[in-house]
């Protein structure tokens, strides 16, 4: 899993089922946490993929549920996405043409920078690294393709 893998449709590569798992650190403060789950790409009336995370957070400790869902809807090129928060405001770009994006997501004062990349048919990564005043973390989710039970 050392090279890139080029991905020509990202909404046709992310379709189906997928294990992750995540590792959350907090730079500043050395604490590390971890969430492990499912995420579920499904097809949205009118073109596109809902992603649907889910599973369990655990930090300092702590285990607890814990879930999001965003829309990746067709990109500006054939072959890319427009990634939204499920409310319909605009999260980033992603194109997987090369194997390898990064996206930047300005919030408030913080900002997030995501590096995407794509391993084989079955395997992809995100890291994100987020900073501003009162962040300073690392969020890295290596994703895993599963079998459809439906």
């Amino acid at each position: 899993m050392d090279g890139l893998w080029p991905v020509a449709d990202v909404l046709a590569h992310l379709a189906g089922r997928w294990r992750l798992e995540r590792t959350v650190r907090d730079l500043a403060g050395g604490d590390e946490g971890r969430f492990e789950g499912i995420t579920v790409f499904r097809p949205l009336a009118g073109g596109g993929l809902l992603h649907e995370e889910s599973g369990t957070f655990t930090w300092q400790g702590v285990a607890r549920p814990a879930e999001r869902t965003l829309r990746f809807l067709p990109g500006a090129r054939p072959g890319t996405a427009d990634v939204r928060f499920a409310d319909g405001r605009p999260f980033h770009d992603l194109d997987l043409t090369t194997g390898r994006y990064v996206a930047d997501h300005p919030c408030a004062a913080d900002l997030y920078r995501g590096e995407f990349t794509v391993r084989d048919a079955d395997h992809w990564r995100t890291v994100w690294r987020v900073g501003g005043p009162t962040k300073d973390l690392v969020l890295t989710t290596d994703y895993a393709r599963e079998a459809d039970p439906d």
